[in-house]
Protein backbone atom coordinates (compact mmCIF):
# COMPACT_ATOMS: atom_id res chain seq x y z
CA UNK A 1 0.00 0.00 0.00
CA UNK A 2 2.85 2.39 0.83
CA UNK A 3 4.27 2.02 -2.67
CA UNK A 4 0.82 2.68 -4.16
CA UNK A 5 0.56 5.91 -2.15
CA UNK A 6 3.97 7.15 -3.31
CA UNK A 7 3.13 6.26 -6.94
CA UNK A 8 -0.16 8.17 -6.66
CA UNK A 9 1.55 11.17 -5.07
CA UNK A 10 4.12 11.31 -7.84
CA UNK A 11 1.43 11.00 -10.54
CA UNK A 12 -0.72 13.78 -9.15
CA UNK A 13 2.25 16.09 -8.62
CA UNK A 14 3.71 15.58 -12.10
CA UNK A 15 0.61 15.07 -14.26
CA UNK A 16 -2.05 17.08 -12.45
CA UNK A 17 0.02 19.93 -11.12
CA UNK A 18 -0.99 19.62 -7.45
CA UNK A 19 1.76 20.32 -4.95
CA UNK A 20 2.75 17.28 -2.91
CA UNK A 21 2.46 19.22 0.36
CA UNK A 22 -1.16 20.16 -0.40
CA UNK A 23 -2.08 16.56 -1.14
CA UNK A 24 -0.32 15.23 1.96
CA UNK A 25 -2.16 17.73 4.16
CA UNK A 26 -5.50 16.62 2.71
CA UNK A 27 -4.67 12.94 3.29
CA UNK A 28 -3.51 13.59 6.87
CA UNK A 29 -6.67 15.52 7.68
CA UNK A 30 -8.83 12.67 6.38
CA UNK A 31 -6.77 10.12 8.33
CA UNK A 32 -7.32 12.01 11.59
CA UNK A 33 -11.10 12.08 11.00
CA UNK A 34 -11.18 8.33 10.27
CA UNK A 35 -8.97 7.45 13.26
CA UNK A 36 -11.06 9.54 15.70
CA UNK A 37 -14.13 7.46 14.84
CA UNK A 38 -12.28 4.17 15.35
CA UNK A 39 -10.69 5.30 18.63
CA UNK A 40 -13.85 7.09 19.85
CA UNK A 41 -11.85 10.22 20.63
CA UNK A 42 -13.24 13.61 21.62
CA UNK A 43 -12.61 16.78 19.68
CA UNK A 44 -10.29 18.13 22.33
CA UNK A 45 -8.05 15.04 22.16
CA UNK A 46 -4.87 15.97 20.30
CA UNK A 47 -4.57 13.44 17.46
CA UNK A 48 -2.10 13.99 14.63
CA UNK A 49 -1.54 11.88 11.50
CA UNK A 50 1.70 11.88 9.55
CA UNK A 51 2.16 10.60 6.02
CA UNK A 52 5.83 10.15 5.24
CA UNK A 53 6.33 11.72 1.76
CA UNK A 54 9.21 9.43 0.80
CA UNK A 55 8.14 6.05 2.17
CA UNK A 56 4.35 6.47 2.21
CA UNK A 57 4.25 5.18 5.78
CA UNK A 58 1.32 6.39 7.91
CA UNK A 59 1.92 7.21 11.60
CA UNK A 60 -0.39 8.53 14.33
CA UNK A 61 0.41 10.62 17.42
CA UNK A 62 -1.97 11.04 20.36
CA UNK A 63 -1.12 13.82 22.77
CA UNK A 64 2.35 13.98 21.21
CA UNK A 65 3.08 10.25 21.56
CA UNK A 66 3.09 7.78 18.69
CA UNK A 67 0.42 5.12 18.98
CA UNK A 68 0.05 1.70 17.42
CA UNK A 69 -2.08 2.08 14.30
CA UNK A 70 -2.22 -1.64 13.53
CA UNK A 71 -5.86 -2.03 14.67
CA UNK A 72 -7.06 0.51 12.11
CA UNK A 73 -4.27 0.33 9.53
CA UNK A 74 -6.65 -1.06 6.92
CA UNK A 75 -9.11 1.81 7.46
CA UNK A 76 -6.25 4.30 7.30
CA UNK A 77 -5.05 2.84 4.01
CA UNK A 78 -8.56 2.92 2.51
CA UNK A 79 -9.03 6.51 3.67
CA UNK A 80 -5.74 7.58 2.10
CA UNK A 81 -6.71 5.85 -1.14
CA UNK A 82 -10.14 7.54 -1.25
CA UNK A 83 -8.66 10.98 -0.64
CA UNK A 84 -6.06 10.49 -3.36
CA UNK A 85 -8.71 9.35 -5.85
CA UNK A 86 -10.86 12.33 -4.93
CA UNK A 87 -7.94 14.71 -5.40
CA UNK A 88 -7.13 13.20 -8.77
CA UNK A 89 -10.71 13.83 -9.89
CA UNK A 90 -10.66 17.38 -8.54
CA UNK A 91 -7.36 18.04 -10.28
CA UNK A 92 -8.71 16.72 -13.57
CA UNK A 93 -11.77 18.95 -13.22
CA UNK A 94 -9.60 21.97 -12.45
CA UNK A 95 -7.39 21.30 -15.47
CA UNK A 96 -10.41 21.10 -17.78
CA UNK A 97 -11.95 24.19 -16.16
CA UNK A 98 -8.77 26.22 -16.60
CA UNK A 99 -8.33 25.00 -20.18
CA UNK A 100 -11.80 26.17 -21.23
CA UNK A 101 -11.70 29.28 -19.04
CA UNK A 102 -8.75 30.33 -21.22
CA UNK A 103 -10.90 29.73 -24.31
CA UNK A 104 -13.71 32.06 -23.24
CA UNK A 105 -14.64 34.33 -26.12
CA UNK A 106 -13.12 31.93 -28.66
CA UNK A 107 -14.75 29.48 -31.07
CA UNK A 108 -14.54 25.79 -30.18
CA UNK A 109 -15.38 22.73 -32.28
CA UNK A 110 -17.34 19.68 -31.24
CA UNK A 111 -20.05 17.25 -32.20
CA UNK A 112 -23.71 17.11 -31.20
CA UNK A 113 -23.81 14.31 -28.62
CA UNK A 114 -27.50 14.50 -27.77
CA UNK A 115 -30.45 16.90 -27.58
CA UNK A 116 -32.24 17.45 -24.25
CA UNK A 117 -35.39 19.59 -24.10
CA UNK A 118 -34.17 21.71 -27.00
CA UNK A 119 -30.67 22.16 -25.51
CA UNK A 120 -27.74 20.85 -27.55
CA UNK A 121 -25.20 18.76 -25.62
CA UNK A 122 -21.85 19.05 -27.40
CA UNK A 123 -18.96 16.59 -27.12
CA UNK A 124 -15.82 18.74 -26.77
CA UNK A 125 -13.50 15.82 -26.02
CA UNK A 126 -12.54 16.29 -22.40
CA UNK A 127 -15.88 17.72 -21.37
CA UNK A 128 -19.41 18.25 -22.61
CA UNK A 129 -20.57 21.70 -23.61
CA UNK A 130 -24.15 22.90 -23.72
CA UNK A 131 -25.93 25.29 -26.06
CA UNK A 132 -29.11 26.33 -24.32
CA UNK A 133 -32.17 26.94 -26.47
CA UNK A 134 -31.86 30.74 -26.04
CA UNK A 135 -28.22 30.58 -27.23
CA UNK A 136 -29.23 28.98 -30.53
CA UNK A 137 -30.38 30.57 -33.74
CA UNK A 138 -34.10 29.88 -34.16
CA UNK A 139 -33.69 28.84 -37.80
CA UNK A 140 -30.77 26.44 -37.31
CA UNK A 141 -31.22 22.70 -36.92
CA UNK A 142 -28.59 20.16 -35.92
CA UNK A 143 -28.72 16.38 -35.72
CA UNK A 144 -26.95 13.99 -33.39
CA UNK A 145 -23.37 13.36 -34.49
CA UNK A 146 -23.19 16.52 -36.61
CA UNK A 147 -20.07 18.69 -36.28
CA UNK A 148 -20.66 22.14 -34.86
CA UNK A 149 -18.83 25.39 -34.11
CA UNK A 150 -19.83 27.61 -31.21
CA UNK A 151 -18.58 30.46 -29.07
CA UNK A 152 -17.21 29.48 -25.66
CA UNK A 153 -19.25 31.95 -23.63
CA UNK A 154 -19.06 30.86 -19.98
CA UNK A 155 -17.39 28.15 -17.89
CA UNK A 156 -19.15 27.18 -14.67
CA UNK A 157 -18.05 25.01 -11.76
CA UNK A 158 -20.75 22.52 -10.86
CA UNK A 159 -20.78 19.31 -8.79
CA UNK A 160 -20.15 16.92 -11.68
CA UNK A 161 -17.32 19.03 -13.08
CA UNK A 162 -17.01 22.12 -15.27
CA UNK A 163 -19.97 23.10 -17.43
CA UNK A 164 -19.01 24.84 -20.68
CA UNK A 165 -21.78 27.13 -21.89
CA UNK A 166 -21.65 27.72 -25.64
CA UNK A 167 -23.47 30.14 -27.92
CA UNK A 168 -24.31 30.49 -31.60
CA UNK A 169 -26.75 33.37 -31.22
CA UNK A 170 -24.58 36.17 -29.88
CA UNK A 171 -23.05 38.89 -32.08
CA UNK A 172 -19.60 37.94 -30.78
CA UNK A 173 -19.94 34.57 -32.54
CA UNK A 174 -20.21 36.29 -35.94
CA UNK A 175 -17.33 38.60 -35.02
CA UNK A 176 -15.11 35.60 -34.29
CA UNK A 177 -16.14 33.95 -37.56
CA UNK A 178 -14.90 37.04 -39.40
CA UNK A 179 -11.60 36.85 -37.49
CA UNK A 180 -11.21 33.25 -38.62
CA UNK A 181 -12.20 33.91 -42.23
CA UNK A 182 -10.64 37.33 -42.89
CA UNK A 183 -6.86 37.60 -42.27
CA UNK A 184 -7.05 41.42 -42.24
CA UNK A 185 -9.51 41.27 -39.32
CA UNK A 186 -7.41 38.72 -37.43
CA UNK A 187 -4.29 40.85 -37.95
CA UNK A 188 -6.28 43.97 -36.90
CA UNK A 189 -5.61 45.77 -40.18
CA UNK A 190 -9.39 45.85 -40.51
CA UNK A 191 -11.26 46.58 -37.28
CA UNK A 192 -14.82 45.56 -36.49
CA UNK A 193 -16.11 48.75 -34.89
CA UNK A 194 -19.66 47.61 -34.14
CA UNK A 195 -21.93 44.66 -34.71
CA UNK A 196 -25.65 44.05 -34.19
CA UNK A 197 -27.50 40.84 -34.77
CA UNK A 198 -30.85 39.10 -34.74
CA UNK A 199 -29.73 35.48 -34.89
CA UNK A 200 -31.02 33.52 -37.86
CA UNK A 201 -32.31 36.64 -39.56
CA UNK A 202 -29.74 39.38 -40.13
CA UNK A 203 -26.45 40.81 -38.91
CA UNK A 204 -25.10 44.30 -39.50
CA UNK A 205 -21.37 44.76 -39.07
CA UNK A 206 -19.47 48.06 -39.29
CA UNK A 207 -15.82 47.82 -40.33
CA UNK A 208 -12.96 50.28 -40.63
CA UNK A 209 -9.32 50.16 -41.71
CA UNK A 210 -6.46 52.19 -40.32
CA UNK A 211 -4.65 51.52 -43.61
CA UNK A 212 -6.11 53.78 -46.32
CA UNK A 213 -4.94 51.32 -48.97
CA UNK A 214 -7.15 48.56 -47.56
CA UNK A 215 -10.86 48.54 -48.36
CA UNK A 216 -12.42 47.15 -45.15
CA UNK A 217 -15.71 46.17 -46.76
CA UNK A 218 -13.98 44.53 -49.72
CA UNK A 219 -11.63 42.61 -47.42
CA UNK A 220 -14.57 41.16 -45.48
CA UNK A 221 -16.57 40.33 -48.59
CA UNK A 222 -13.64 38.65 -50.35
CA UNK A 223 -13.10 37.88 -54.02
CA UNK A 224 -16.52 37.23 -55.58
CA UNK A 225 -17.95 37.27 -52.06
CA UNK A 226 -16.09 34.09 -51.07
CA UNK A 227 -15.27 35.12 -47.50
CA UNK A 228 -18.69 36.35 -46.47
CA UNK A 229 -20.33 33.40 -48.28
CA UNK A 230 -18.41 30.99 -46.04
CA UNK A 231 -19.72 32.79 -42.95
CA UNK A 232 -23.29 32.88 -44.28
CA UNK A 233 -23.01 29.13 -44.94
CA UNK A 234 -21.84 28.52 -41.37
CA UNK A 235 -24.84 30.56 -40.13
CA UNK A 236 -27.15 28.52 -42.36
CA UNK A 237 -28.26 31.37 -44.58
CA UNK A 238 -28.35 34.33 -42.19
CA UNK A 239 -28.07 37.64 -44.10
CA UNK A 240 -25.05 39.82 -43.37
CA UNK A 241 -24.78 43.54 -44.15
CA UNK A 242 -21.19 44.78 -44.14
CA UNK A 243 -20.96 48.57 -43.96
CA UNK A 244 -18.16 51.08 -43.69
CA UNK A 245 -17.86 52.67 -40.25
CA UNK A 246 -17.40 56.45 -40.19
CA UNK A 247 -16.45 58.85 -37.37
CA UNK A 248 -19.03 61.18 -38.92
CA UNK A 249 -22.24 60.13 -37.18
CA UNK A 250 -24.45 61.32 -40.02
CA UNK A 251 -22.55 59.19 -42.55
CA UNK A 252 -22.53 56.24 -40.15
CA UNK A 253 -26.32 56.44 -39.72
CA UNK A 254 -26.80 56.60 -43.49
CA UNK A 255 -24.70 53.47 -43.93
CA UNK A 256 -26.42 51.70 -41.01
CA UNK A 257 -29.87 52.23 -42.56
CA UNK A 258 -28.79 51.10 -46.04
CA UNK A 259 -30.17 50.25 -48.52
CA UNK A 260 -32.61 53.08 -47.72
CA UNK A 261 -31.80 56.53 -49.12
CA UNK A 262 -32.10 59.27 -46.49
CA UNK A 263 -33.06 62.88 -47.12
CA UNK A 264 -32.00 64.35 -43.79
CA UNK A 265 -30.43 63.28 -40.50
CA UNK A 266 -31.16 65.35 -37.39
CA UNK A 267 -28.95 64.60 -34.38
CA UNK A 268 -29.95 65.55 -30.84
CA UNK A 269 -26.84 65.18 -28.67
CA UNK A 270 -28.71 65.99 -25.46
CA UNK A 271 -31.22 63.13 -25.73
CA UNK A 272 -28.96 60.80 -27.75
CA UNK A 273 -31.70 60.58 -30.35
CA UNK A 274 -31.57 60.82 -34.13
CA UNK A 275 -34.48 61.73 -36.37
CA UNK A 276 -34.17 60.52 -39.94
CA UNK A 277 -36.27 62.01 -42.73
CA UNK A 278 -37.02 59.85 -45.77
CA UNK A 279 -39.30 60.06 -48.78
CA UNK A 280 -42.51 58.04 -48.82
CA UNK A 281 -41.08 55.32 -51.08
CA UNK A 282 -38.04 54.83 -48.80
CA UNK A 283 -39.93 54.55 -45.49
CA UNK A 284 -40.59 50.80 -45.59
CA UNK A 285 -37.01 50.14 -46.73
CA UNK A 286 -35.52 52.19 -43.88
CA UNK A 287 -37.71 50.56 -41.25
CA UNK A 288 -37.38 47.07 -42.69
CA UNK A 289 -39.56 43.99 -42.24
CA UNK A 290 -41.17 44.15 -38.79
CA UNK A 291 -38.85 47.08 -37.98
CA UNK A 292 -35.71 44.95 -38.26
CA UNK A 293 -33.56 47.35 -40.31
CA UNK A 294 -33.98 50.36 -38.04
CA UNK A 295 -33.75 48.15 -34.94
CA UNK A 296 -30.38 46.75 -36.01
CA UNK A 297 -29.19 50.25 -36.99
CA UNK A 298 -30.03 51.49 -33.48
CA UNK A 299 -27.97 48.70 -31.91
CA UNK A 300 -25.13 49.25 -34.36
CA UNK A 301 -24.83 53.01 -33.78
CA UNK A 302 -25.83 53.05 -30.11
CA UNK A 303 -28.37 55.80 -30.83
CA UNK A 304 -32.17 55.86 -30.76
CA UNK A 305 -33.23 56.37 -34.40
CA UNK A 306 -36.69 57.59 -35.37
CA UNK A 307 -37.57 57.33 -39.08
CA UNK A 308 -40.27 59.61 -40.46
CA UNK A 309 -41.52 61.13 -43.70
CA UNK A 310 -42.14 64.88 -43.86
CA UNK A 311 -45.88 64.28 -44.06
CA UNK A 312 -45.72 62.23 -40.87
CA UNK A 313 -43.77 65.00 -39.16
CA UNK A 314 -46.32 67.59 -40.22
CA UNK A 315 -49.12 65.46 -38.83
CA UNK A 316 -47.14 64.89 -35.66
CA UNK A 317 -46.48 68.56 -35.08
CA UNK A 318 -48.71 71.50 -35.95
CA UNK A 319 -46.51 74.00 -37.74
CA UNK A 320 -47.39 77.58 -36.82
CA UNK A 321 -46.42 81.04 -38.03
CA UNK A 322 -43.58 81.22 -35.47
CA UNK A 323 -41.91 78.24 -37.19
CA UNK A 324 -41.16 80.47 -40.18
CA UNK A 325 -37.64 81.91 -40.23
CA UNK A 326 -37.78 85.60 -39.28
CA UNK A 327 -41.16 85.38 -37.53
CA UNK A 328 -41.13 85.92 -33.78
CA UNK A 329 -44.07 86.25 -31.38
CA UNK A 330 -44.48 89.98 -32.11
CA UNK A 331 -44.52 89.53 -35.91
CA UNK A 332 -46.87 86.54 -35.62
CA UNK A 333 -49.39 88.73 -33.75
CA UNK A 334 -49.17 91.38 -36.48
CA UNK A 335 -49.88 88.74 -39.14
CA UNK A 336 -52.80 87.22 -37.20
CA UNK A 337 -54.25 90.70 -36.66
CA UNK A 338 -54.23 91.09 -40.45
CA UNK A 339 -56.16 87.82 -40.82
CA UNK A 340 -53.20 85.65 -41.81
CA UNK A 341 -53.16 82.38 -39.80
CA UNK A 342 -51.86 79.80 -42.27
CA UNK A 343 -48.37 79.42 -43.69
CA UNK A 344 -49.83 78.54 -47.09
CA UNK A 345 -51.40 81.99 -47.20
CA UNK A 346 -48.04 83.69 -46.70
CA UNK A 347 -46.38 81.62 -49.40
CA UNK A 348 -48.84 83.05 -51.92
CA UNK A 349 -48.43 86.68 -50.80
CA UNK A 350 -46.43 89.07 -52.91
CA UNK A 351 -43.92 91.44 -51.34
CA UNK A 352 -46.01 94.60 -51.74
CA UNK A 353 -49.11 93.08 -50.12
CA UNK A 354 -47.15 91.90 -47.09
CA UNK A 355 -45.43 95.26 -46.66
CA UNK A 356 -48.86 96.92 -46.30
CA UNK A 357 -49.14 95.35 -42.86
CA UNK A 358 -48.06 97.87 -40.25
CA UNK A 359 -44.72 96.94 -38.62
CA UNK A 360 -43.43 94.71 -41.45
CA UNK A 361 -40.72 96.21 -43.64
CA UNK A 362 -39.28 95.00 -46.91
CA UNK A 363 -36.45 92.87 -45.43
CA UNK A 364 -38.79 91.18 -42.95
CA UNK A 365 -41.41 90.58 -45.65
CA UNK A 366 -38.83 88.93 -47.92
CA UNK A 367 -37.69 86.61 -45.10
CA UNK A 368 -41.27 85.67 -44.19
CA UNK A 369 -42.27 84.76 -47.76
CA UNK A 370 -39.05 82.81 -48.35
CA UNK A 371 -39.43 80.97 -45.03
CA UNK A 372 -43.07 80.06 -45.72
CA UNK A 373 -42.21 78.69 -49.16
CA UNK A 374 -39.32 76.65 -47.69
CA UNK A 375 -41.61 74.94 -45.19
CA UNK A 376 -44.13 74.15 -47.91
CA UNK A 377 -41.45 72.70 -50.17
CA UNK A 378 -40.15 70.47 -47.35
CA UNK A 379 -43.67 69.17 -46.80
CA UNK A 380 -43.65 70.17 -43.15
CA UNK A 381 -46.95 72.04 -43.40
CA UNK A 382 -50.10 69.96 -43.03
Amino acid sequence: MNEDIITALNYIEQEKGIQRETLIQAVESALVSAARKVLHLKKEDDLVARLEPQSGKIRFFLEGKEIDSTPFSRIAAQTAKQVIIQKIREAERDIVFNEFEAKKGEIVNGAVHRIEKGNLIIDLGKVEGIIFRNEQSRKEEFRQGERIKALCWEVRKIGQGPQVVLSRSRPEFVKKLFEMEVPEVYEKVVEIKAISREAGERTKIAVWSKDEKVDPVGACVGVKGARVKNIVKELQGEKIDIIRWSPDLTEFVKAALAPAQLEEVRIDEATKKIQVIVSDDQLSIAIGKKGQNVRLACKLTGWDIDVRTRIQLAAQKKIGLEDIKGVGPKTAKLLEAAGITEISQLANFNLEELMKIKGIGKTTAEKIIAGAKELLEKGEVG
